[in-house]
């Protein structure tokens, strides 16, 4: 009873800390006073200690018997002598005539390493359990182990937090209590590299460290090196690579990923394919092109763009819609036992198609709304870049391969443009196509913006009207551009990173989001 850890801290507070006297207590709980008197010396039950015995046939043999003992306490435990190493050792040169059982039973009574070793290791485990069931109050706790950094959020996440945080927790506070690190890590099940891992990191970091969660994956499929060699074969047709298929198969793609440096085995590229959206029969199809000139086309824009003067500008060009203007569905926040629902069939109140350019280099977008998709809208928009981009010398425009985005009226109106401006009839800067390879909508840097803005305005939304959807989405376009014009390497913390690919061009960017198409 009397090494019941939540009785003596009991017994102290009355005492120490409510003024209670040792007559009263001691009366109250049958404990003797002169028992109340030892609880108040300690603030926990002090181990059991070897009654004292007396060995009269050891004699003048009791020296040396100590003498080894005491000589184990400095060696590795390998290299230590056994007792009956000892008894051999005292009977050989010294002439003890005595038997093995006198010297073993001394020897375990001033020493009893097992003994007292299992006691301290009992004693330690009482002590966490006690600390896990709140019978220690926190007072006394400080009182124990000393100041310690951050005592108040270790203790919050010792009885509030998540395993990982109680036993992060307990490490700390039972290594500033003394106790060896073999005895907790028993306790907690933890090994020994994750305890000196856990108070290195709070050595280092304090409180903030220790709980931080973890963001840095060691997997492979997280690795961005790797998603980008994946998505970056992928996209380009099997005959570049000698294979005579028009889409990619599993043993093909990994081998050819791991003749180019980059192994990923087909598990890996199916958690890659299916982090991005897709699975991988979906995958082989959308996100490969079949332009046999893909190299050749991707590289012609990575040159330009690896090359582009502040005089220049380089536009990616597409159209979002035809977009209906009806409740729409979407990732929601909803309580618990609600399930959010959207009527499949509803009577639309109008729809729109946008068409816009986003200038690669500034970040910023133009656009405006189109009855239709056709040449005569991107001769409109070429006429509104020409227009606005005014000061610049030349501008690129890249879209997919639609046919309205390559009609022999298009290029004829960029050639009869082009000897306008060199032969001085009109001003504004000469205008050169750089179109993506045929099947591969998934590198129009645009495409991001879209998908971000449908996942930021359109996702749950049930506008009125074609106007209050217009103002919507042209509310967005302004604060977006407003955002990247005052600071363009900052800008992304806001509504901004909806968008699932950065706005720039990369040959294993999956622009389009398979979920807002």
């Amino acid at each position: 009873m009397y090494r019941d850890v939540a009785q003596w801290s009991d017994i102290r507070d009355r005492v120490l800390r409510n003024g209670v006297s040792i007559q009263k207590v001691a009366c109250e709980t049958g404990i003797s006073p002169k028992t109340v008197r030892k609880m108040l010396d300690h603030p926990l039950p002090q181990p059991y200690r070897p009654r004292n015995r007396r060995y009269p046939k050891l004699g003048s043999h009791i020296g040396s018997i100590q003498r080894m003992l005491g000589g184990n306490a400095t060696l590795p435990a390998s290299t230590r002598l056994s007792i009956k190493a000892i008894y051999e050792r005292i009977r050989d040169t010294e002439g003890f005539c005595g038997s093995y059982s006198a010297v073993k039973d001394y020897a375990r009574t001033i020493a009893p390493e097992p003994y007292r070793r299992k006691q301290a290791r009992d004693a330690a485990f009482e002590w966490m359990r006690a600390i896990l069931q709140k019978k220690v109050r926190p007072e006394a706790l400080r009182q124990e182990i000393g100041d310690v950094p951050d005592i108040a959020s270790l203790l919050d996440c010792l009885y509030d937090g998540r395993l990982s945080d109680r036993n992060r927790s307990m490490v700390v506070l039972a290594s500033r209590r003394g106790l060896s690190g073999c005895t907790v890590c028993e306790f907690l099940g933890i090994d020994m590299k994750t305890h000196r891992k856990y108070l290195r990191t709070f050595g280092n970091g304090g409180h903030a460290a220790l709980f931080a969660r973890r963001t840095k994956s060691s997997h492979k499929f997280d690795n961005e090196a790797v998603k980008q060699a994946v998505f970056g074969l992928l996209h380009e047709p099997p005959s570049n690579y000698g294979i005579n298929r028009t889409t990619w198969v599993m043993p093909d793609l990994s081998r050819i990923l791991r003749e180019r440096g980059q192994p990923a085995c087909p598990e890996v590229i199916r958690k890659i394919t299916r982090a991005a959206g897709y699975r991988w029969r979906k995958a082989r199809k959308v996100l490969t092109s079949t332009d046999p000139k893909y190299r050749e086309k991707v590289h012609h824009i990575q040159s330009i763009l690896a090359e582009l003067q502040e005089h220049e500008g380089f536009f990616s060009i597409d159209e979002f819609g035809p977009f209906s203007i009806r409740a729409q569905g979407g990732r929601a926040l909803v309580g618990p036992g609600e399930v959010p629902t959207v009527q499949q069939y509803q009577k639309s109140k109008g729809s729109l198609i946008m068409t816009a350019a986003l200038e690669l280099s500034e970040n910023q977008i133009i656009h405006f709304y189109s009855p239709r998709k056709d040449t005569g809208e991107i001769l409109r928009m070429l006429k509104t870049l020409v227009q606005t981009y005014g000061h610049k010398s030349r501008i690129y425009l890249s879209w997919d391969a639609a046919s309205w985005h390559m009609s022999k009226m298009l290029c004829a109106h960029v050639a009869e443009h082009n000897e306008s401006v060199a032969k001085g009839d009109v001003t504004g800067p000469l205008v050169a196509l750089a179109p993506l390879p045929a099947g591969a909508q998934f590198l129009n840097v645009i495409e991001s913006v879209f998908s971000g803005m449908a996942r930021a305005i359109l996702a749950n939304s049930n506008y009125g009207s074609v106007d209050e959807a217009r103002a919507a989405i042209g509310r967005y376009i302004q604060e977006r551009n407003e955002k990247f014009r005052r600071a363009p390497k900052r800008a992304g913390g806001k509504i901004w990173g909806m968008e699932r690919e950065p706005a720039r061009f990369s040959a294993s960017n999956n622009c389009k989001d398979p979920r807002y198409r």
